[in-house]
């Protein structure tokens, strides 16, 4: 996982490989310490190359969402991978973080 600040002001954590009890505590200590440390404007977590997610993973995604919401931040989920996008739209999140309805290439989410 790395966090870098874009042009624009916004930072991106890029995630990768597996969301479940194993890593999501670092995730959820780099989501909750950059929201309140760096209060940016915008944070996107990029999914690209998440390959699994599990409840832990997702629970982790809608504390740092309603994080964000608290302190104005917009949280952003982008490139979801078809597994973690379909384990969003099972739950009912998928529309919570603003995602289409599918995440074929060409309708894939970007900000």
């Amino acid at each position: 996982m790395t966090t870098r600040r874009q042009a624009d002001g916004a930072i991106v954590v890029d995630v990768r490989g597996s969301l479940d009890a194993a890593t999501v505590g670092a995730l959820r200590e780099t989501l909750l310490g950059t929201i309140q440390r760096e209060r940016p404007v915008t944070l996107i977590v990029d999914l690209t190359f998440v390959t699994f997610m599990d409840s832990q993973g997702i629970g982790t995604l809608v504390t740092g969402y309603n994080v964000a919401r608290e302190v104005g931040t917009k949280f952003v989920l982008r490139n979801p991978s078809e597994f973690v996008h379909r384990q969003l739209r099972v739950t009912g999140l998928a529309e919570m973080f603003g995602l289409p309805p599918s995440s074929s290439p060409s309708q894939s989410y970007t900000p």
